[in-house]
C-alpha cells in the first residue's frame, strides 16, 4: 500500500511541476514585457531563483543537519543534469540560438565560478574545506553578478524591449508566478522524497538515490519551465535559466550553505567530490564549445550531451556498486 501511494504522490509532484513551470514562465515572460526587461534577464534572474528553489531547500537542510557533503552533491549533479539533460532535451526539440550575452558575459561567468569553488575546495585552507568567508565571498560575487547583469540589460535595451504590451494585469501576473513557484517548489519536493523512498523500496543505496534521483528531482524544475519556455518560443529565457541556475547554484545555494555551517568533506567522499566537480568543469567548457561553434546548440549536439549524461549516470553507478575510490574504479584495481 506505502509503494502505491509514494506512485500516486510521485505522479502527483510532476503534475505541480510541469504546471507550475508552466504558470511561472508565462507570468515571468509577461513581466519582462511590462518592465521592458528582455527574457533573458528574467531567466537569468527570476525564473533561475525560482527553479533552484529544491536545490536550496535541499542544501539549507543538510548544512542544518551537519551534512555539508550532501550540499556539495546535490549542487554538482544538479548543474551537470542542467548543462547535459536539460540543454541536450531542449535542443533535441529545437536547436537553442545562443545571444552574444550568454557567450560573452553569463557563460563565462559560469565556468570562471565553478573552478573557483574547485579551487577553493582543493587548496584554500584546508583540503576539502569551504569557512564562512570563503561562504560570504560566494554569496558577494552573487549579488555582484546580479547587479551587474541587470544594469547591462537596462542599458542595451532593444527598441522591442521598449515596446510595453498592450494588455497587463498586475494581479494576473503575481498570481502566475506565486502559484508558479509554489508549484514547482512542492513538486520538486514531492518527487524528490516520494523517489527516494521508491528507490530504497527496491534496493537501491541511499548514495546512489542521491546521485541519481535527488540531483535529477530537484533539477527537474529546470528542465520542465526550459522546455516550456522553448515551446513557448522563449529560446533566451531556456538557456538563460540553465545557466542563471547554475551559477546561482555555486554561488548563492553553496555560500549559504557554508554561511550557516563551513562545508567539510573528507576521505573518499572528497575524492569523489573532486573527481565529479572536475567532470562538471570540463562539461561547462565543452558545451560552450559547442554554443561558440555555431552560435547556437543544434540537435545533433544535444545527442551528445544527452548521451554524455547517460555515461556519468552509468559511471556514478559502477562506482557506488563497486564501493570504491574513483580512481580505483577507472584503473580497474
Amino acid at each position: 500500500m506505502s509503494v502505491i501511494i509514494d506512485i500516486l504522490l510521485l505522479l502527483a509532484g510532476f503534475v505541480l511541476l510541469i504546471k507550475g513551470a508552466d504558470f511561472f514562465v508565462e507570468g515571468a515572460a509577461s513581466l519582462a514585457r511590462r518592465l521592458r526587461i528582455p527574457s533573458l534577464v528574467v531567466g537569468l534572474t527570476i525564473v533561475a531563483i525560482g527553479t533552484s528553489a529544491p536545490e536550496l531547500a535541499v542544501s539549507i537542510s543538510a548544512s542544518l543537519g551537519g551534512q555539508n557533503s550532501m550540499a556539495v552533491s546535490n549542487v554538482i549533479g544538479s548543474n551537470v543534469f542542467n548543462l547535459l539533460g536539460v540543454l541536450g532535451v531542449c535542443a533535441l526539440i529545437i536547436p537553442l540560438g545562443v545571444t552574444r550575452d550568454i557567450l560573452r558575459r553569463d557563460y563565462p561567468v559560469s565556468i570562471a565560478v565553478s573552478v573557483l569553488f574547485f579551487l577553493m575546495l582543493l587548496f584554500v585552507g584546508a583540503a576539502g574545506e569551504i569557512t564562512l568567508w570563503e561562504a560570504l565571498l560566494l554569496i558577494a560575487l552573487l549579488i555582484g553578478y546580479v547587479c551587474w547583469t541587470v544594469m547591462s540589460a537596462l542599458k542595451n535595451r532593444s527598441a522591442a524591449d521598449e515596446a510595453a504590451p498592450v494588455k497587463f494585469v498586475w494581479w494576473k501576473c503575481a498570481v502566475f508566478i506565486v502559484a508558479g513557484v509554489a508549484g514547482i517548489v512542492f513538486g520538486g519536493n514531492l518527487v524528490v522524497d516520494h523517489a527516494s523512498a521508491l528507490g530504497s523500496a527496491i534496493g537501491m543505496s541511499d548514495s546512489l538515490v542521491g546521485l541519481t534521483i535527488c540531483a535529477v528531482g530537484t533539477s527537474l524544475p529546470e528542465l520542465v519551465t526550459s522546455v516550456a519556455a522553448c515551446r513557448k518560443g522563449e529560446n533566451d529565457m531556456a538557456i538563460g535559466n540553465v545557466v542563471g541556475s547554475n551559477i546561482l547554484n555555486v554561488l548563492c545555494i553553496l555560500g549559504v550553505s557554508g554561511a550557516i555551517s563551513p562545508i567539510t568533506v573528507s576521505g573518499a567522499d572528497l575524492g569523489n567530490t573532486l573527481v565529479d566537480f572536475g567532470v562538471y568543469v570540463v562539461v561547462c567548457v565543452l558545451t560552450y564549445v559547442f554554443c561558440l561553434t555555431q552560435k547556437r546548440i543544434t540537435r545533433a549536439e544535444g545527442g551528445v550531451l544527452v548521451g554524455m549524461y547517460l555515461l556519468y549516470m552509468a559511471y556514478a553507478i559502477v562506482r557506488d556498486a563497486v564501493g570504491g575510490e574513483p580512481f580505483t574504479v577507472l584503473l580497474g584495481a
